[in-house]
């Protein structure tokens, strides 16, 4: 867990947690709010508010002035309390954020949200699309180059596909309706309305909170199913060396029952699974599974984010805890969506026969060959062992 917490840790870098202080001039002002205050708060910047945060006046009075109808403080200095958590709340509700009247830290969140992080995962998800477009141009459809023999041999079999599946088809899901969510306002209500796109809006909310428990269910059976054979070995670094054949006709590096690609992308899934799998969580269940203070202060102690200029929070509020689970689940979901755009073109337009392999778990024996030669002779000779009659007693 604290190599993944690093990893995730190492990632988050790219998020401006802190920006560069501004520190205007406020004595035109009387050390009032300036203008370039607001504007750097709008822009995501950190600004020096001592002279806010520090002036919450005193929230008791002298009892001829408890009567008043400020209860003896003016409402200037009520918002400042209220704002920088020094005012003297009771709620009803119970929980680690139920006493958070304001929480004002959310421009920079939003500014990246709907800014930066939206346009480079726009980027990286047209930018797939192009460089499978013009590979398909170029490189055409990967087609078994020898003679079909007629012959199938058993890929995957039920339970595998079902894991599979399982995965892919949740992951599919849960993919559309989160972009939807995340373009909807600019893209759909144009073209569907306020109305109708708050109904769509409201039913993808659903069903992408309830999608992803059958998401993790698929991460756990596939990593199970897998794992053991996804384990590096010699003959990927050969795969690896010629590019595994996609830019060569008649070349078939040997490869056992996964390729070095093949194995790359289960890596991924399985790592951006987890880690989309635990900020998911923690946002469905707001403010229960606080996962960045703790992660930011373990790669803090690395020194790597010093030696780059930054200095990553580790005491959150439990809203700012909310903001970073809720971009890193972007961030996590563009790369991912990113990654399967390829492994879908790969496994069904790109390869002749690499759908049968998941469609009906049974593949033609030549493309078994070219593709997975070591796999194949694990099979054939499993096969001749069963076939062979034992000695006679």
């Amino acid at each position: 867990m604290p190599v993944l917490r690093l990893l995730i840790c190492l990632l988050c870098l790219a998020l401006p947690a802190v920006a560069q202080e501004a520190t205007p001039d406020r004595s035109a002002t009387g050390g009032a709010t300036t203008l370039e205050d607001i504007l750097a708060r709008q822009r995501g910047e950190v600004v020096d508010d001592a002279y806010r945060s520090t002036n919450t006046g005193s929230q008791t009075a002298p009892l001829e002035a408890q009567l008043g109808v400020r209860g003896g403080a003016s409402d200037s200095e009520i918002y400042r309390a209220l704002r920088y958590g020094a005012a003297d709340v009771t709620v009803s509700a119970r929980g680690p954020a139920a006493d958070v009247i304001i929480q004002d830290d959310g421009m920079w969140w939003l500014t990246l949200r709907e800014g930066a992080l939206r346009d480079y995962g726009t980027y990286a998800l047209g930018g797939m699309i192009v460089v499978l477009a013009l590979f398909y141009l170029l490189r055409g459809r990967i087609r078994i180059d020898g003679a079909k023999t007629g012959r199938s041999v058993t890929r995957f079999a039920a339970f595998e596909r079902f894991g599979h599946w399982l995965f892919a088809g949740s992951f599919l899901v849960l993919a559309a309706s989160g972009l939807i969510t995340l373009y909807g306002r600019d893209v759909l209500i144009p073209l569907l309305g306020k109305e109708a796109f708050a109904s769509l809006a409201l039913a993808c909310k659903w069903v992408h909170n309830n999608i992803a428990w059958a998401f993790m269910l698929g991460l756990a059976i596939v990593t199970v199913n897998w794992i053991a054979h996804n384990i590096p070995n010699r003959h990927d670094l050969k795969w690896l060396a010629v590019g595994g054949g996609l830019f060569s006709k008649g070349m078939h590096p040997p490869a056992k029952k996964f390729n070095a690609g093949q194995k790359i992308i289960f890596w991924l899934c399985i790592l951006l699974g987890l880690s989309i799998s635990l900020s998911g969580l923690s946002l469905l269940f707001p403010f229960e599974m606080p996962m960045f203070a703790k992660t930011f202060a373990l790669a803090n102690a690395t020194g790597l984010p010093q030696a780059m200029g930054l200095a990553l929070p580790e005491v959150m509020t439990p809203h700012q805890e909310m903001q970073y689970a809720q971009l890193w689940h972007l961030i996590v979901a563009f790369a991912f969506i990113t990654i399967i755009i390829a492994h879908i073109y790969l496994g069904s337009l790109g390869m002749e026969g690499a759908f049968d392999a998941m469609g009906s778990g049974e593949v033609e024996e030549q493309w078994a060959r070219e593709h997975h030669s070591l796999w194949l002779d694990e099979v054939k000779s499993a096969e001749a062992s069963k076939a062979r009659p034992s000695p006679a007693e």
